[in-house]
Parts: C-alpha cells; sequence; structure tokens
C-alpha cells in the first residue's frame, strides 16, 4: 500500500526537510507555497494580527513500510529547537488508492523505494 505524506511547516525550514529526505532516499516530493494559520490563530504583533502566516506544504507518496521513518525525518529536521514550538506544523497521513504514470499511462500498483513522485 503507498501512504501519502503531507507536512506544513515553516517556510525556513523547507530547504532542510527536503535535503534531509534525500539523504534519506526520499528524493520525490512536491512543494507548494501556502498561507493559513493554526489553532494559535495567527500571530499578533502589537495591534495588529496576522492570521494568514506563509508556510510550505510537502507531499510526498511512500511505501506504508518507510511512513514512520519518513514521518520522524519531517519532524525532526522541521521541528524548532529542543521541544519545538507553536507554527512548527502539522503532517497528514493518508492512504493512496491509486496513482498512475502519465508519460506511460501505467498504474503505479507499488510505491517505488525512493518515494512515488506527486
Amino acid at each position: 500500500m503507498m501512504i501519502m505524506i503531507r507536512s506544513i511547516i515553516r517556510p525556513e525550514k523547507a530547504d532542510a526537510v527536503l535535503a534531509a529526505l534525500m539523504d534519506a532516499g526520499f528524493p520525490a516530493v512536491t512543494k507548494y507555497s501556502v498561507a493559513g494559520r493554526g489553532k494559535q490563530r495567527g500571530i499578533k504583533i502589537g495591534e495588529v494580527t496576522y492570521d494568514e502566516l506563509p508556510k510550505v506544504m510537502l507531499m510526498s507518496v511512500v511505501n506504508e513500510a518507510d511512513k514512520d521513518f519518513v514521518i520522524q525525518t519531517i519532524m525532526d529536521t522541521a521541528r524548532t529547537k529542543g521541544k519545538g514550538a507553536f507554527g512548527d506544523g502539522k503532517i497528514f497521513v493518508s492512504e493512496v488508492e491509486e496513482s498512475y504514470t502519465i508519460s506511460s499511462g501505467v498504474l503505479d500498483t507499488a510505491a517505488a523505494s525512493g518515494g512515488v513522485p506527486a
């Protein structure tokens, strides 16, 4: 089975997370620039509230057997010093029923060892 891992992280952590995934053998990642807020409802500086903060979403599809390793790699790299901080991000995991390679039209039955590009 294939698993999709979507992680929303701080923009300044994106390059480090991408490098860590590459070094760990998971180079296939799709990167989006996104904006949003978590439970803390943004950040207030003085009288101004910034309720949509810039974030980066990384999306990768991996074999189920690699799920925990990839998640831990992302967490360890994206977390702010020590125990982390509000705004470090969130990881979402879901099953992938099917994937197709557009160029060949082939139905992929299992993710390649390095992940399946989105």
